[in-house]
């Protein structure tokens, strides 16, 4: 079945692209999430129309996630944990907790966009990406200290 994507989809596409993907797939996922519109002869008519609509919506949210970006980049994070003697934490700082921490300090940001492929489970500094929009990555600067 061919679609035209609305948003971007992780591993699928971007936003106003053609693709032919399974027919339960968009049935199913894509067009009640409304993430993307059937390849029809009215909607192909519009897609010029939707492209310019999404270039000027695509450039002010990059521009957002640019001032995030900055802003985040400047941001310290820290938890304190109890660990044994290895420096072993007895938790995980995760994804949430990193959003969490975000969002107590006044930054909205998604916990599926913090790139974190496990939970940090030693104590130390870390560098933690966090995907704020297609062409945007911020840096978060991640300190886990033993908690006294």
């Amino acid at each position: 079945m061919q679609i035209i994507l609305q948003e971007d989809v992780d591993k699928l596409g971007h936003r106003g692209q053609i693709l032919e993907v399974a027919e339960g797939y968009a049935r199913n996922y894509l067009l009640p999430r409304k993430l993307a519109l059937p390849v029809s002869a009215g909607n192909l008519k519009q897609l010029e129309q939707i492209k310019r609509s999404l270039a000027k919506r695509e450039a002010t949210e990059r521009d957002g996630a640019q001032k995030q970006a900055e802003l985040l980049g400047a941001l310290v994070i820290e938890f304190a944990r109890k660990a044994g003697d290895n420096d072993q934490m007895f938790g995980s700082v995760t994804a949430a907790d990193i959003a969490e921490s975000l969002a107590a300090k006044g930054y909205t940001v998604d916990k599926r966009k913090i790139q974190l492929d496990q939970p940090i489970k030693t104590l130390g500094e870390y560098d933690v990406p966090a995907k704020l929009h297609r062409e945007v990555t911020a840096s978060l600067k991640v300190i886990v200290k033993k908690a006294e």
